[in-house]
């Protein structure tokens, strides 16, 4: 059995993102896009997606879950690691304080880091313990819809 790598990383890559645009976040491709979303006024949620086990098990769905609350961000972003680099680069320059981890989620408020959860905080832990952890923070920094 002979396997194109780079054609099965493309596939993998073609499910990520299409599950979390289907979740209704948009895709920032370039660091001019990042930007523009980052320092719009309200609250903009950031996942940083990638192709690991923890991101497609775990983060993605509880990305698509957790936004079915009383309250939740303005905005939902995505950037993908390890595939839109230089995208990935500037958003996490928004992250002051805060190591690159994907995946991850970053909470914004006019353009400032609120919180962040790590990959610590996602690797290990099921779908809904994230949706939690997500929803606390929604509480915290959002407004009800």
């Amino acid at each position: 059995m002979n396997m194109n790598f780079n054609l099965f990383m493309n596939d993998v890559v073609r499910q990520a993102r299409q599950e979390i645009s289907a979740a209704g976040y948009t895709e920032l491709q370039t660091p001019e896009e990042v930007d523009e979303a980052l320092n719009r006024k309200g609250t903009t949620l950031v996942m940083i997606n990638s192709v690991c086990g923890c991101a497609g098990g775990i983060a993605r769905p509880a990305a698509a879950h957790a936004i079915h609350y009383d309250k939740r961000p303005d905005h939902l972003v995505t950037v993908f690691a390890g595939q839109d680099k230089e995208a990935t680069e500037r958003a996490r320059n928004y992250f002051t304080g805060y190591p690159p981890s994907s995946p991850s989620f970053a909470l914004l408020k006019d353009g400032k880091i609120c919180s962040m959860i790590e990959r610590h905080d996602i690797e290990g832990f099921d779908p809904m313990n994230v949706v939690h952890k997500l929803q606390q923070n929604f509480d915290k920094y959002c407004e009800e819809l």
